[in-house]
């Protein structure tokens, strides 16, 4: 592992809400973080994402997505996946348009990578329905949450560098 940061936009921003993960990371400044984090808008490529896991570089991956938390449309929380999480027992239905965090880390682990942290930063969907655009209290969650993914990624930063 090199000590590095990946911070992953996912989503489908033809569907409503499932577009926030590409927002976020698409407002994130990514000069104003440290070197050793990548910034990147995987879309709909969580296959793509797996692969570039696979090469090692990343030690610790934060993932910005659409999900189904509690609270109200808008609420962001911040999860930790425990390795035990992703491991999966049989094939993983591999959709080259647009996987979810936890199919995303099924494929890395049935590929025979992994990554030493994960987290990742949801947001309570309010819209998932075709057509683009976030509903207001999601697009109001917005700027919180750039805030929110770059502490992290510099707090990731620290640590892998500490290790």
């Amino acid at each position: 592992m090199s000590g590095r940061v990946l911070v992953a936009g996912i989503g489908n921003v033809f569907l409503g809400d499932d577009g926030f993960g590409v927002e976020v990371v698409n407002r994130i400044d990514a000069s104003a973080l440290p070197s050793r984090v990548d910034v990147v808008d995987y879309g709909i490529r969580g296959v793509h994402l797996a692969y570039e896991l696979l090469n090692g570089r990343h030690d610790t991956l934060i993932m910005v997505d659409a999900v189904p938390i509690e609270g109200p449309p808008g609420t962001l929380a911040v999860l930790e996946v425990d390795d035990a999480d992703a491991v999966v027992a049989g094939p993983v239905p591999v959709n080259g348009h647009g996987m979810h965090p936890q199919a995303v880390l099924e494929l890395l682990r049935n590929l025979g990578g992994g990554v030493r942290r994960v987290l990742i930063v949801g947001c309570r969907p309010a819209v998932i329905d075709e057509g683009m655009g976030l509903s207001a209290p999601v697009a109001a969650a917005v700027d919180d949450a750039v805030r929110l993914v770059a502490d992290l990624a510099r707090q990731a930063d620290v640590e892998c560098a500490d290790a």
